[in-house]
C-alpha cells in the first residue's frame, strides 16, 4: 500500500549529506513494509535483520573496524554489500542498543552506504541514562498510521485522492462527491490506518468481522509488549489503564477516571509508558500567548490521543452500522472518535523528522469555562480548531479563544462542505474582534496547511 513516507525515503535516498536513517512509529503502523517496499523501488540489493527474531546478530557488529563489520555481514547474508546500490536495514533496533551507537561509524566511515533501523520499543532505550544517541550522525523520520487520503488509495479511490490533493477553497463540492467521502470516512472510522487493518478489511471484501479480527489481534500483540517496558511492571494494571484511554478521548484527563484506586504516580508512570511504545500521545493545555506553543505548556492539563481512530471505535464496541449517514455521527461516542481522527492527522503534519506534538487550550473559570479542542501554529499565527461530529455546533470556546488572543483566523471540522467567511466575535460586555472562519468538512485535514495558507493569501491581498 501506497504511503506517503516512501516519498520522504526517496528524498532521503538521494541527499548529498545522508545520514543513517531511524524510522520511529509504534508496533504495526508499518515500519518494516515500507522499508522493504522502498527497497525493491529502488535498490539493487537488499539486506535486512530484525534484532527482535535473532538477537545473536548483534555480535556481527561488534568489531572496531566498521569494514570488518560490513564483511561480517556479507558473509552472514551470503552477499555482497555494494554501497549506492545495497540498503541495509536494521529492524527492531532496539532490541540491540550497541548497533544503534555504532551507527555513527556508517556516517563517518561509509557514508555512501545507504542504512535504515526502525524500532516500536526505541524509545525506551533512548531514555536510559547510560546510554548516549550519536548525535549529528543519525536522523529521525517519525511514522504513525496511514492517513485518510493513503486509505482512499488502497480502497482504489486514487481519483478521490487526487481531488482532495488539489482542491481550492473557490470550488464547491458536489453533494454526490461529498457523500461518497463521508461514507469512505465512517468506514476510516472503524477500520482506521494501520496497514494490516486495512489489508484485512479490503481482502475480504470490506468484511467487518474479519476487521475486528485483526484489530483485536494487534491489541494482544500490545498487551504481550507491556512485559518489555520495564523490568518489574504490573502487566495488569497496564491492561486496565490501557483500555480505559479510548473512553477518555476528548477530555482533560483527572487520573482517577484511569484509576480511581492507584496513586496518581503509578497513574502517570503508565502514561509514560504507553507514551514511550507511542501508543498513546498527550496532547497538553498551552497558554498559547505566543509561539512556539511549547513554550507555555501546562503539565497539570492534558488530553489523550489514541494510536489509531480504529482501534477506538474497536475498543468502544463502534460498528460501522453506528455510523450510518442517518445517524449524522452524533452518536454518544462520534465526537470523541471524530476528534481522535483530527488529532492524529494534525499529529503528523510537521516536518517528518520533527517529534509529533499537539496542544490545545482551556480556561477552567469558574462560570466562563472555555476549551479549544486543538491549537496548531502556522506563519507566525496560532490557530484554534474546533472539531464538531456533525453538521453544526457552537462555537462559544473558538471565539473566546479569538476574543483574547486575536487570532485573524479560526477553524472548525465537521461533516458539512467547506465554507469560509468574515464574522466577529460575540462576547458579552466585549468589543467584538473580527476573523475569519474557515470551516472544512473532516475528510480534508490532510490539506489543513495548504487550505490555511490559500486563506492567510487571500486575507493578506485584501489587506
Amino acid at each position: 500500500m501506497k504511503r506517503n513516507a516512501l516519498d520522504v525515503l526517496i528524498e532521503w535516498e538521494h541527499r548529498p549529506n545522508r545520514k543513517p536513517l531511524i524510522i520511529r512509529g509504534a508496533r504495526q503502523v508499518g515500519k518494516t513494509e515500507l522499508v522493504r517496499i522502498f527497497a525493491q523501488q529502488e535498490f539493487d540489493s537488499f539486506i535486512e535483520i530484525n534484532f527482535d527474531e535473532y538477537p545473536q546478530k548483534a555480535s556481527l557488529f561488534a568489531d572496531d573496524d566498521i569494514l570488518n563489520v560490513i564483511r561480517f555481514i556479507e558473509i552472514d547474508a551470503n552477499q555482497k554489500i555494494v554501497p549506492g546500490k545495497t540498503l541495509l536495514f536494521l529492524d527492531e533496533i532496539q532490541s540491540a542498543p550497541s548497533v544503534l551507537a555504532r551507527l555513527r561509524y556508517f556516517y563517518e566511515k561509509i557514508p555512501t552506504l545507504h542504512v535504515i533501523g526502525a524500532g516500536s520499543l526505541l524509545d525506551f532505550v533512548l531514555s536510559e541514562p547510560d546510554y548516549s544517541v550519536p548525535v549529528g550522525r543519525i536522523e529521525f523520520l517519525y511514522l504513525g498510521p496511514m492517513t485518510f487520503e493513503e486509505f482512499l488509495c488502497a480502497r482504489g479511490q486514487e481519483q478521490l485522492h487526487h481531488y482532495l490533493a488539489t482542491y481550492t477553497l473557490a470550488t464547491a463540492i458536489p453533494e454526490a462527491i461529498h457523500a461518497k467521502l463521508l461514507g469512505l470516512l465512517r468506514e476510516y472510522f472503524v477500520v482506521g490506518g494501520l496497514p494490516g487493518v486495512v489489508k484485512a478489511y479490503i481482502e475480504s471484501g470490506l468484511d467487518s468481522i474479519a476487521t475486528s479480527r485483526e484489530q483485536q489481534s494487534i491489541l494482544q500483540t500490545y498487551y504481550v509488549d507491556f512485559g518489555k517496558y520495564k523490568k518489574k511492571v504490573n502487566v495488569t494494571f497496564l491492561q486496565d489503564i490501557f483500555k480505559k484511554i479510548p473512553s477518555q478521548i476528548g477530555k482533560t484527563v483527572k487520573y482517577t477516571a484511569l484509576n480511581p484506586n492507584a496513586k496518581s504516580a503509578l497513574v502517570k508512570e503508565s502514561l509514560d509508558l504507553f507514551e514511550k511504545a507511542r501508543l498513546l500521545y498527550r496532547v497538553f493545555h498551552s497558554d498559547a500567548n505566543g509561539v512556539p506553543l511549547g513554550a507555555e505548556v501546562n503539565p497539570s492539563y492534558f488530553k489523550l490521543l489514541f494510536l489509531d481512530t480504529g482501534l477506538v471505535s474497536a475498543a468502544l464496541d463502534l460498528k460501522l452500522i453506528d455510523f450510518l449517514p442517518n445517524t449524522e455521527l452524533t452518536l454518544i461516542h462520534s465526537g470523541a472518535v471524530a476528534e481522535q481522527f483530527i488529532g492524529q492527522h494534525l499529529l503528523y503534519t510537521n516536518e517528518p523528522w520533527a517529534e509529533p506534538s499537539l496542544y490545545y487550550w482551556n480556561r477552567p473559570s469558574k462560570g466562563s469555562t472555555a476549551e479549544v479542542d486543538y491549537l496548531i501554529q502556522y506563519r507566525g499565527h496560532i490557530l484554534p480548531i474546533e472539531v464538531k461530529a456533525g453538521a453544526t455546533g457552537r462555537l462559544k470556546s473558538l471565539q473566546m479563544f479569538v476574543q483574547e488572543r486575536r487570532t485573524p483566523i479560526a477553524l472548525r471540522f465537521n461533516s458539512d462542505r467547506p465554507s469560509i467567511h468574515s464574522t466577529h466575535t460575540a462576547i458579552a460586555g466585549k468589543k467584538p474582534i473580527p476573523f475569519d472562519l474557515l470551516s472544512l468538512p473532516l475528510y480534508l485535514v490532510a490539506q489543513t496547511a495548504r487550505l490555511v495558507a490559500a486563506t492567510l493569501d487571500g486575507m493578506d491581498r485584501i489587506s
